[in-house]
């Protein structure tokens, strides 16, 4: 049984070029709270970020919301993800998911957030508004 956080805002997963600089819109001060996830890879850049940071020119597939399991979280511990991902996939939701040093975040469309919520609370997780 996990704990998990539903962050307030709705997110993109958005892709630019690779090679691409690091845009602007994904610059925080010292008090931004939300959570970007930036990966670099050979074919692309992918980013994960609130709605309303979305780079001009990515490519956006949109709304998503996002959960956090609640951290920080053991890097030796095994099958925090899979505990997640075998009821949503059962249960046919898609997701998209990624990691920090602390956690795990998995986001899922809004449009099927009830439908993942009760799945995740049905398999024994505990889900509270971040």
């Amino acid at each position: 049984m996990l704990d998990l956080d539903l962050l307030p805002e709705e997110y993109a997963v958005c892709r630019l070029p690779a090679g691409s600089p690091l845009p602007a819109s994904l610059s925080g001060g010292p008090d931004d709270k939300s959570v970007i996830s930036v990966t670099w890879a050979p074919d692309e850049l992918s980013i994960i970020c609130p709605s309303d940071r979305v780079p001009s020119d990515a490519v956006v597939e949109t709304p998503w919301r996002c959960l956090r399991v609640v951290g920080p979280l053991d890097l030796a511990l095994t099958g925090v993800l899979a505990s997640l991902l075998g009821p949503l996939a059962q249960a046919r939701v898609n997701i998209v998911t990624f990691s920090t040093y602390d956690t795990d975040y998995l986001l899922v469309p809004t449009v099927r957030l009830a439908e993942a919520l009760g799945t995740l609370s049905a398999a024994g997780h505990r889900i509270a508004a971040g």
